[in-house]
């Protein structure tokens, strides 16, 4: 059976507002949540970027819903050990369930420390040790760790849950995925692509957990849904590597100024009033075989979002699913 979550933009909002869009998820039916880890917003008109594991402490007190990190990079601005028990706590903290949702990240969040920035092996790499690194961590052992990446002197976590919170991975093309099938316990898409799910339950096996997620904007008209996201989000127009290597807000404002028009954001985000077209967006991921799939709502109406799709999207997925 497949769950429909809540996408937490911590882009767009601040921590208490994402607390309150986290109740009124669970109120309005959804299952689980996920929330994105950023230092940075994409752009300046989104204006937030909240330290992700305050909000999730937070919001698992007043929730009972799972939730899944989209995604953290644990490799360049914060160090493994530090990320382990940051997941450790959490899965403590969060009484629906925890899971550490990692990837290779973007320039944007992780250049702050002025490193510079790995091309994309390496940093695929330096993912797969950082994986090592947190499981041994959540042993509760004391850790020794010397390797290519990454130096841990006579670590113990000592706050740790019941059982190790899962690693779910971001994969885009066959080496990534491989990775992900082989390291970790589940999958992300942000776009359904039928080829890396099946390659990856080929080499994972069928029993892990594939994620998917995307942004919509309800509003009462189509034109105002369509204003607000080409405002918010016009980076999700943007196509190739561009996301991966821009290192500042302001690069991405001038980038989709010169590059994106409302037409193509449209294209990509789910807009209006119509709940068949929320669920037209939402289907090829069901055709694929997402298991788990969440939802963001571009905008401030978080109001009118979560009631339409109580009432109107939430019922025609789960008849479908």
């Amino acid at each position: 059976m497949t769950r429909f979550g809540y996408f937490l933009a911590c882009e767009e909002h601040g921590p208490r507002e994402l607390v309150r869009q986290a109740q009124a998820a669970e109120a309005a039916g959804f299952d689980a949540l996920w929330i994105s880890d950023h230092y940075h917003p994409w752009l300046d008109s989104q204006g937030q970027s909240p330290f992700v594991w305050s909000v999730v402490g937070a919001i698992g007190q007043v929730t009972s819903l799972p939730i899944t990190t989209a995604v953290t990079c644990p490799t360049t601005r914060v160090h493994p050990a530090v990320v382990a028990q940051a997941a450790a706590t959490s899965a403590e903290m969060v009484r629906g369930g925890f899971t550490l949702g990692v990837g290779t990240g973007e320039a944007l969040n992780e250049h702050i420390l002025g490193q510079p920035w790995p091309p994309a092996s390496r940093r695929l790499s330096m993912l797969e040790e950082a994986i090592e690194v947190i499981r041994k961590l959540w042993t509760g052992k004391l850790v020794n760790h010397r390797g290519e990446y990454y130096e841990v002197d006579t670590a113990r976590l000592y706050t740790l849950p019941e059982e190790p919170p899962r690693i779910y991975m971001s994969a885009f093309g066959p080496k990534a995925t491989r990775l992900a099938a082989s390291e970790t316990d589940g999958l992300i898409q942000v776009a359904p692509s039928r080829e890396t799910i099946e390659h990856f339950r080929a080499e994972g096996g069928t029993d892990k957990t594939v994620q998917g997620g995307l942004k919509v904007c309800w509003a009462e008209t189509e034109e105002e849904a369509r204003r607000v996201a080409y405002e918010r989000w016009p980076t999700e127009a943007l196509a190739g590597e561009a996301p991966q290597l821009l290192p500042l807000p302001r690069h991405f404002a001038q980038l989709t100024e010169s590059l994106v028009t409302p037409e193509m954001v449209a294209d990509e985000v789910a807009c209006g009033p119509d709940p068949e077209v929320h669920v037209a967006a939402i289907r090829p991921y069901l055709e694929t075989g997402v298991d788990e799939v969440y939802v963001c709502q571009v905008g401030d109406d978080q109001e009118g979002f979560f009631e339409f799709y109580a009432n109107e999207v939430l019922p025609r997925l789960r008849a479908e699913a």
